[in-house]
């Protein structure tokens, strides 16, 4: 009988360290646990985070794109609007200059037959003094197409000017607008 209490003690007491072990480890296990709920958790407020960021990131590039767009579009009309600008300063310019050289030789034509007129009835030519009131309203004539044809050309030579300066006018400023455009293009991209 005391053999039978000492194995019954004996296992009792190996029964006991083993529960004593088996708390440890449970112990052990119940920390490790919470620990590593605690890292999840940690990590999924972060991936909640960069979700969120990623997400606001996506948004703003959308929106950089659509601006984007938007900015090459107007570079394209503006890029259209210079063109079409230049060609119609160029077709203006030469119409100017053609109808100035018509005009300049046609006021050295009536300078002319005013001169040859004037020294015509200039002379005291007794077979014109019959004409020489026919001969005053010609070079009246003359001399009102003279001043007609003067104040045409200045008037021509002002509007070209006029035109010249607001077609570099309108070509500087779109010439900024362009710059402008295409460094917000380069930022935004």
């Amino acid at each position: 009988f005391a053999k039978i209490k000492g194995l019954i003690t004996d296992m009792v007491e190996k029964l006991e360290q083993e529960a004593a072990a088996d708390a440890t480890k449970k112990a052990f296990c119940d920390k490790e646990l919470a620990e590593s709920n605690q890292k999840k958790d940690e990590k999924t407020t972060e991936i909640e985070k960069l979700s969120t960021q990623i997400d606001k990131m996506s948004a703003r590039s959308a929106t950089l794109k659509e601006e984007v767009a938007a900015l090459q579009t107007a570079l394209g009309e503006l890029s259209t609007t210079q063109a079409s600008m230049d060609k119609i300063r160029a077709e203006e310019k030469e119409q100017y200059t053609k109808n100035k050289a018509d005009t300049e030789q046609g006021l050295f034509g009536v300078k002319l037959a005013l001169k040859v007129l004037n020294e015509y009835y200039a002379r005291g030519d007794k077979a014109h003094a019959a004409s020489e009131g026919g001969g005053s309203g010609v070079i009246g004539l003359l001399e009102v197409v003279e001043s007609d044809f003067t104040k045409g050309s200045a008037e021509m030579t002002a509007a070209e000017e006029s035109a010249a300066s607001t077609y570099d006018t309108e070509s500087k400023e779109n010439a900024i607008e362009k710059a402008t455009k295409e460094q917000f293009v380069k930022y935004k991209v």
